[in-house]
């Protein structure tokens, strides 16, 4: 059963999830960022049949998350990189995987991936900043709230928050 697109939505989140396509189009992003680049390499990395990786990889390109570059001739193939678009997804990445770590999700003894500075080597994590204090926030410190942006959609859900709020239950745990 098809979904109902995205389109008309005023939400990042959806707009983001619908460039991305689904979970496969996820996966082939995190293998871009983690270098991977050609064909044989997704499907080895995630075991995606031809068919979904042929149609993610048009969806990606389309979407203007990655872009597509011969190099070889006969038979002819093509390697892929991210667009500067696609990089703008590249920080979710550390952040699902330091979340399913915390949940425990990938069924290994301790986490897979190790996120680190570059330069120094240090490690890495996130975290939600105060913009004008500096100050290191946790989840239940942070509030949504109305952007400059918002239609009656997002103002209704947002009400929603706001009356659980006002109700004393949180609302992010």
């Amino acid at each position: 059963m098809r979904s109902k697109s995205f389109e008309g939505m005023v939400c990042p989140i959806a707009g983001v999830m619908a460039a991305i396509g689904d979970r496969w189009g996820l996966l082939i992003l995190r293998d871009l960022v983690f270098g991977l680049s050609r064909y044989e390499d997704f499907r080895q990395s995630s075991g995606v049949t031809n068919a979904t990786l042929c149609d993610r990889l048009k969806h990606l390109e389309t979407n203007g998350l990655i872009e597509r570059r011969r190099y070889q001739v006969n038979p002819e193939r093509f390697e892929y990189s991210l667009t500067q678009m696609g990089w703008q997804i590249a920080p979710v990445m550390p952040i699902l995987a330091q979340i399913g770590d915390r949940l425990d999700v990938s069924g290994a003894s301790a986490p897979p991936l190790k996120f680190v500075n570059r330069r120094t080597g240090a490690d890495t994590g996130w975290s939600f900043i105060d913009l004008d204090t500096g100050e290191q926030l946790n989840a239940m410190d942070v509030a949504i709230k109305e952007g400059p942006g918002a239609d009656d959609l997002v103002r209704w859900r947002l009400s929603h928050a706001k009356r659980r709020e006002k109700d004393g239950d949180a609302v992010m745990p």
